[in-house]
């Protein structure tokens, strides 16, 4: 596939060290691990941390035509701090460089004849009204492309009005149980079952499928009407910063090649926990270390 993925770079900073992160990033580099042609729209601040990301973003074969360098602010990053599962607080520090991200024309243009298959964004970088309009370019630009939402809920950086915008955008969507949670007492709405909750909001913004992750329980996942409940692989859990996105990218990579639901729930497991496994949101994995997993 060709995708095209749009937010936040940044770094996350746990204690003394730091790991280049943020989730749509992340989402395109687990995305380019599994083959795919991924192109990242974003900007990093004239730093140190910058250029950094810039580098490492080019080994992580993910392309950086449309990484912004701007001097008006410093490239992002979020201190995280782990309880004892391994499950991040984020503490974010705005404003950064990848709010003041803007496409211009010829770049749009260019978008537009590399004609994504999938365009993957998220919530925390569109809190900001001018790059909220940046997407809803790149969307406009590429109108045949899948509109992948991976929902990603931060303290302090969503409200009502942008999730109901982001949500009537997407075709496919990923959140996590607690977004659910969230998102249904939001909208004043209780449901009597995961099932339940899934099939309204797919019939309410027409989705053509629907993850929710699980934690260790695995996902359950909606697509027209079929309905899996997948279960989840028992690994040493060192961080779960960026497992989501990598979640996110296999299940994107399982619909598109046309697998069984069931069979695109399990591989979307299989990453998760694999990258679970090891520090950091886009550390070095491989498929066979997905398929030498077993369930406990």
């Amino acid at each position: 596939m060709r995708i095209a993925s749009i937010g936040e770079i940044l770094w996350d900073v746990f204690g003394e060290q730091e790991r280049l992160g943020g989730a749509p990033f992340n989402f395109a580099a687990h995305a380019a691990r599994l083959g795919h042609e991924v192109v990242f729209l974003s900007a990093v601040g004239e730093d140190e941390r910058g250029r950094e990301a810039i580098r490492l973003a080019g080994e992580l074969n993910v392309s950086t035509e449309f990484l912004h360098t701007v001097p008006e602010l410093p490239t992002g990053h979020v201190t995280v701090e782990l309880d004892a599962a391994g499950v991040p607080n984020f503490t974010i520090h705005r404003p950064a460089a990848y709010d003041l991200f803007r496409l211009s024309p010829e770049e749009l243009q260019k978008l537009a004849e590399f004609s994504p298959d999938v365009v993957a964004f998220g919530t925390l970088h569109q809190t900001a009204p001018a790059v909220k309009a940046q997407v809803r370019l790149l969307l406009d630009a590429c109108p045949r492309a899948r509109r992948f939402y991976d929902v990603n809920l931060r303290q302090d950086s969503y409200n009502v009005f942008l999730l109901e915008d982001l949500m009537m955008e997407a075709s496919v969507v990923k959140l996590n149980r607690e977004e659910m949670e969230q998102i249904n007492r939001l909208f004043g709405l209780s449901f009597p079952s995961l099932e339940k909750a899934c099939r309204y909001w797919c019939a309410r913004y027409g989705w053509e499928a629907l993850a929710v992750t699980l934690g260790e329980e695995g996902c359950a996942a909606l697509a027209g009407e079929e309905w899996v409940e997948s279960p989840g692989y028992r690994v040493k859990v060192v961080d779960t910063v960026g497992s989501g996105d990598a979640f996110a990218a296999a299940f994107v990579h399982g619909l598109a090649a046309g697998w069984p639901l069931a069979e695109v729930a399990d591989f979307a497991n299989r990453v998760g926990a694999v990258v679970a496994a090891k520090a950091g949101a886009v550390p070095d994995w491989t498929l066979e270390e997905c398929q030498a997993l077993k369930r406990s």
